[in-house]
């Protein structure tokens, strides 16, 4: 199949009668790194193959999501390592501003302390002792796992060449007039204080109240319907469509506001859809972005009644209220008053809450920094467009297109003190300086640093290039840019890799940062259903680790990972799983023991049984199709051909159809344990990119040799051999239908029946011992009277039963297994002739009724059979 240029030193091998993956995985991923097979080497002349690690949290765990996605992109870069390739998967973390900065106040409010008492540079200090002893415990995970990344090249989001790459491109953009400031509506948490991002709002069905309120008097009022009457007091204008005739003489006047004793205008705009509620909204530019809009519209003014907390501002009785206190008061104040026309409580409608804190989001007209996204984004769309970057599945392109063609400006600032401070001055007579990493700050009395970080996603937009030494022309960007492919899951396709996709061809001359971007679905229950702590659901992959081997997880995941498509996944699938790996284990523990070997080259086809080219041929055409999987990204497809190659083809076959031959001996035994000793050495080179740890234990047992990690990937030497296999096949034909025969007769699989074999004329000859081997057939002897024949394949094979079953008591159970078929056939005719039912029953009802009746006719026909094939009393 391939050249192995490591050395054997093969030796009598063996193994224990027993796989304990908690033995082996350990020491075994230890030796792996010791030995720097993972290591990348931007010297090497090899060609290069680059995937990024989707940085996750420092704060963070591994969860199943993670682990579903460090398997695919391990199964990638094993194989490409495999495959000849410089091969870096390059590691490390981000810095999670809101959700890091979070974790330490609550450590710091056990000590009764804030991080306003501290201050902020002793707060940051306090953030990188936590890094540096409490976080990142994701990485000895991924070691669990058997992520085979770099780990000498593992980055950080704050480490000091990624902030320089930071301040560069922000320097950058900022002279490029692309990064500015300005007042915008943002997500603010009231309790972190801070903007945030869409991402990291969670949006729920929450039971508020609808509450219609009456503007203005008379002939000249309007009702308006609102979920949150507390902002009504940051009022500017009420809004009606321009082609509503309804309000058509109110447009251009104004009206009083309740409670306040403010007038504001009508307007006419068409964002109001006039089929909804009234066909009127309130306007408070200061508290909804798309009231917002409509304000710069109407040059409105954006009067702002909630402060950073969520606490009412506005001067009167309600000054200093919750935002929620306010609201209840407001809505009494306003029924009191006779405002109130209608009111809808409970009413379930969508609500934002902060990701990190649950508190519920306030939209806010706030001063912050911003990303002009429109030529970065037409960028990176062209670049979808034009071919440079390939979206899979392709399906997922208009998702990718209905975002990045349709981006609003982006905010980049935060209010927090931990994260990549925005570097701009601000003088004493107004004076706005952007500070690059090469220059110096302005110093003097009155210089101040802007007080906001950068939000989380701008560091991590330059993961591709920045983790490679950028802004330095480096030797690692020389050979490792652009990344070959990024493995991430669609539902970050907008907030992780259209910012990627801009930042890099923006930085990098218009070179986009990969050339593939391969996105899959999220991992989910085995019913389908979002896991979450909240549901009770969530799977900790470390125990099943724990429990199965990390292989078993592994393969698991892969086998359900379609291309952009949620995987289910059960504990139960795992427990399949760890069964593979022990089959693959006690099969190759069998093939040592009968005397497989790599050693030497293969006998030529004409020197080899048809079992032997058989299993060669099928060999090479699964090399193929995984091949083919692997560069379509079809992870289940490829898992799932060499589950059933390995197990039913190789094990449950090849494995029994040639122990008659070893125990024959001779030149066909030697020739078959070298097929043997082949086609397990490629099966578990194919295989290990996926299960990597069974497969090390057992290739460097079988070969003698130094890691399968460093092994040559398996190439399909084009030998076909389409007469063996239709010869096989017609083996399997005869052993599965006498097999299912013996079942139906209540023979146990061990049982042993004279039969004789009539195989003249036929492929078969060569293979009576073994097909009498399988199906436990004795030679007819003497006495010998055949009480059943089955003609299979042009072969007949007759069997003696009698004394091998009870026939009086195997004649009462079919009897009566036959009649309850043809009462169940009886039953099903009776309904699907009845006209009345057929005509007020749903089609599904009447088509399960069909399946029943082809069900019990097929029962008939197969006890029937079975009845005749007893031998007479």
């Amino acid at each position: 199949m391939t050249e192995n240029t490591q050395q054997s030193n093969h030796s009598a091998p063996e193994l224990p009668t027993q796989y304990t993956p908690a033995e082996v995985e350990g020491p075994l991923y230890e030796r792996w790194v010791e030995r720097g097979y993972f290591e990348a080497d931007e010297k090497s002349d090899k060609p290069p193959y680059t995937i990024v690690i989707p940085p996750p949290n420092v704060t963070g765990s591994l969860h199943l999501g993670h682990a579903f996605e460090h398997t695919l992109i391990d199964a990638l870069t094993r194989r490409k390592r495999m495959q000849g390739y410089e091969t870096l998967w390059q590691p490390g973390m981000d810095h999670a501003g809101i959700a890091t900065q979070n974790v330490v106040e609550r450590e710091l409010a056990k000590e009764g302390v804030s991080r306003h008492d501290l201050g902020r540079e002793a707060f940051v200090e306090r953030v990188w002792q936590w890094k540096n002893e409490s976080g990142g415990q994701i990485s000895g995970q991924m070691r669990r796992l058997g992520d085979g990344v770099a780990w000498s090249r593992e980055r950080f989001t704050m480490d000091e060449g990624l902030t320089k790459a930071v301040q560069t491109i922000f320097k950058r953009l900022y002279d490029d007039e692309l990064i500015y400031r300005a007042e915008r509506i943002i997500n603010w948490c009231p309790r972190c204080l801070t903007a945030i991002s869409d991402i990291e709002v969670e949006y729920q069905d929450d039971d508020g109240e609808l509450v219609s309120i009456r503007y203005g008097e008379g002939d000249n009022s309007i009702v308006v319907a609102t979920t949150r009457a507390e902002t009504m007091l940051g009022d500017t204008a009420v809004a009606v469509h321009p082609q509503d005739e309804r309000y058509a003489h109110l447009v251009g006047t104004e009206i009083e506001l309740p409670l306040t004793g403010r007038r504001i205008p009508v307007v006419a705009d068409e964002h109001v859809d006039p089929e909804f509620g009234t066909g009127a909204v309130k306007v408070t530019p200061a508290h909804d972005p798309n009231d917002f809009e409509i304000g710069r519209r109407h040059d409105l003014p954006n009067l702002a009644v909630l402060d950073e907390r969520g606490v009412i501002t506005a001067h009167g009785p309600f000054q200093g209220l919750d935002r929620f206190e306010a609201r209840s008061a407001i809505v009494g104040a306003l029924r009191a008053d006779g405002r109130i026309v209608a009111e809808k409580r409970p009413y379930t409608h969508s609500v934002g809450h902060c990701s990190r804190c649950k508190t519920t989001i306030e939209p806010r007209l706030s001063m912050q920094w911003w990303v002009k996204v429109g030529p970065l984004a037409k960028a990176a769309g062209d670049a979808v467009r034009d071919g440079k970057v390939a979206i899979h599945p392709k399906e997922m392109e208009s998702r990718y297109f209905g975002w990045v063609d349709n981006l609003h400006d982006w905010c980049i600032s935060r209010q927090l003190w931990w994260g990549h401070r925005i570097p701009v001055w601000y003088g004493p007579n107004g004076e706005v300086v952007c500070v690059g990493p090469d220059d110096e700050a302005p110093t003097g009395e009155g210089w101040t640093q802007d007080t906001d970080v950068l939000d989380t996603w701008f560091s991590s937009g330059l993961w591709p290039f920045s983790t490679l030494g950028w802004p330095e022309q480096t030797p690692s960007v020389e050979k490792f840019y652009p990344n070959s492919v990024l493995v991430t899951g669609y539902d970050i396709l907008f907030f992780w890799v259209a910012r990627m996709m801009m930042f890099g061809l923006y930085a990098m001359d218009g070179t986009p940062p990969f050339h593939t971007i391969a996105l899959h679905g999220m991992v989910r229950d085995q019913f389908g259903k979002k896991m979450s702590k909240s549901f009770g659901n969530a799977v900790n992959p470390l125990d099943w680790m724990d429990a199965y081997g990390s292989d078993a997880v592994r393969f698991t995941l892969a086998r359900g990972a379609n291309p952009g498509v949620d995987v289910p996944i059960g504990e139960d699938w795992v427990q399949g799983s760890r069964n593979f790996a022990n089959k693959i284990w006690n099969a190759t523990r069998f093939a040592l023991m009968n005397g497989a070997t790599v050693e030497g080259e293969l006998p030529p086809a004409e020197q080899l049984s048809a079992t032997d080219r058989w299993i060669l041929s099928r060999l090479n055409s699964v090399v193929a199709e995984v091949d083919a999987y692997y560069d379509d990204y079809q992870f289940a497809k490829l898992s799932d051909t060499l589950f059933h190659f390995a197990w039913d083809e190789v094990f449950d076959w090849y494995v029994e159809l040639s122990k008659t031959t070893f125990q024959a001996g001779g030149p066909a035994a030697e020739a078959s344990r070298r097929v043997l000793g082949e086609v397990l050495d490629v099966t578990l080179r194919l295989l290990h990119p996926i299960v990597p740890f069974v497969t090390e234990t057992l290739w460097t047992t079988l070969t003698g040799r130094e890691s399968v990690v460093i092994a040559d990937w398996p190439k399909d030497s084009g030998f076909r051999d389409a007469a063996a296999e239709r010869e096989i096949e017609t083996v399997q034909q005869v052993v599965t239908e006498v097999r299912r025969f013996r079942s139906d007769q209540g023979l146990q699989p061990g049982q042993k029946v004279p039969a004789q074999l009539e195989l003249s004329g036929t492929e078969l000859a060569a293979h009576e011992a073994a097909m009498r081997a399988l199906l436990r057939l004795q030679p007819a002897g003497d006495g010998f009277s055949a009480t059943a024949s089955l003609p299979v394949a042009g072969a007949t094979v007759a069997l003696d039963l009698s004394g091998a079953i009870d026939v009086e008591a195997e004649r009462k159970r079919l009897t009566k297994d036959l009649a309850a078929a043809e009462k169940e056939k009886a039953q099903a005719t009776g309904k699907l002739g009845n006209e009345a039912f057929l005509a007020k029953a749903p089609e599904k009802v009447v088509d399960k009724i069909r399946g029943r009746l082809e069900a019990a006719e097929a029962d008939i026909v197969r006890i029937t059979a079975q009845l005749a094939a007893l031998p007479p009393a």
